[in-house]
């Protein structure tokens, strides 16, 4: 790796991935996957990836969180951990520690991804000059995007994810209704993302007074794509057809007429059902302004790790 490395590390709810980036380098290497629920905290975590790679010399660091960051402290929404910046920065000796939302840094990553490492699903053509616009289902969903700067560009770090839940269809007005009881808010997040699908499925079964069976999202996910099961297939499709038009909403609200690139842990592996899914179909049924959405391509994330190429282009400008 050279005399000079930098840590990053990708902390989602379920599992956190730390690479190590050499000086002068923007490619992560010696990547490794942990899961949270195993170690007491952060600090723990990164101590073990770093003992397993033979303990570097580490003066800097970047993570990103599945979270808003407000101020020193941070607490993942969907995850066990929780952390102060500072006191994690002089616990590991560093002279910097860049911490950011983990779809700011997915969305740092999409001038570095490749054509193999996207698939377009539906038409359309990137117009230059114009926002990106990034979204994404998994513990929970992401949101971001890159507005142009110049010759480069600016990450938005926002909370999108928590927007309202805003229905289209008779059909999902019902699920609303199921769900309103259960929860302060329904978000977006409620209904697209791991335990979304659980919460489609749910409000589905109750709706057609049938029994839901305690199904995780990636049982609910593979029994609707094998056609075993009329309320998971219901489900995931609700979910894909939402997704479609949460996407259109950010791509009108941000003009991101060069492109919604969708990543997450979940719609990539979808494979081929989510290009015949409702997703692109609702992304296009926007009024008025259908023309101007069906224009923008939508393109599904492949690359296994584009968060941490995100997080070592913080330190481009960084010798």
């Amino acid at each position: 790796m050279g005399k000079a490395v930098r840590l990053v590390g990708d902390i989602g709810g379920t599992n956190a991935r730390f690479a190590l980036v050499a000086d002068g380098s923007s490619q992560p290497q010696q990547e490794q996957v942990m899961r949270c629920a195993e170690f007491e905290g952060l600090e723990q975590a990164i101590r073990r990836y770093l003992a397993d790679h033979g303990n570097p010399g580490i003066r800097e660091a970047a993570l990103d969180v599945a979270t808003g960051i407000t101020g020193d402290f941070v607490q993942l929404t969907n995850g066990p951990w929780g952390f102060s910046i500072e006191t994690t920065r002089q616990v590991l000796a560093l002279d910097r520690l860049h911490v950011i939302n983990d779809f700011t840094a997915l969305a740092l990553s999409v001038p570095t991804l490749q054509p193999h490492e996207l698939r377009q699903v539906g038409g359309g053509r990137p117009v230059a000059g114009t926002a990106i616009a990034v979204i994404g289902p998994g513990t929970g969903l992401g949101v971001s995007g890159l507005l142009p700067m110049g010759e480069g560009w600016m990450a938005v770090q926002g909370e999108g994810g928590h927007t309202a839940f805003s229905p289209t269809t008779e059909r999902e007005i019902e699920v609303l209704r199921w769900l309103m009881p259960q929860f302060e808010h329904v978000s977006t997040e409620r209904v697209v993302s791991g335990m979304g699908l659980e919460n489609l499925y749910q409000a589905l079964c109750a709706l057609a007074h049938a029994t839901a069976q305690p199904l995780t999202p990636a049982q609910i996910t593979e029994a609707a794509l094998a056609g075993k099961e009329v309320h998971c297939r219901e489900a995931l499709d609700m979910f894909c057809a939402i997704l479609g038009a949460a996407a259109a909403n950010l791509v009108v609200t941000l003009g991101a007429r060069a492109g919604c690139y969708i990543g997450g842990g979940i719609v990539p592996r979808l494979g081929e059902y989510f290009a015949r899914s409702p997703f692109r179909a609702r992304f296009e049924r926007k009024g008025r302004f259908s023309a101007y959405v069906a224009a923008v391509p939508t393109y599904v994330i492949l690359a296994e790790t584009p968060a941490l190429r995100g997080l070592a282009s913080l330190f481009t400008d960084r010798r």
